[in-house]
């Protein structure tokens, strides 16, 4: 999942920590893809149960090659829990 720190009306931590407390999304692999540059919130989301914190490219050009990236990273690099796995 890829989830902002800045959403519109409850604030991405508030979701992460949501995610976390039902039993079956707690190893859901989160990235917080955020343009935050507070480190409260890093440390905040990696002690809410993050598994990476990526800050967003303000250009478009720069997100879509992040997006690319971090999609290789997770599809095609990641080993998968294998708890995961047996699902």
């Amino acid at each position: 999942m890829l989830l902002d720190v800045k959403l519109p009306k409850l604030d991405g931590l508030e979701v992460l920590r949501r995610i976390r407390a039902h039993g079956g999304c707690r190893s859901l692999p989160v990235i917080m893809l955020t343009t935050s540059n507070e480190q409260r919130d890093v440390i905040e989301s990696y002690r809410l149960g993050a598994n990476s914190f990526v800050r967003k490219p303000v250009a478009f050009s720069d997100f879509v090659e992040t997006a690319r990236i971090l999609g290789i990273y997770w599809l095609l690099l990641n080993e998968a829990s294998p708890a995961e796995e047996d699902r």
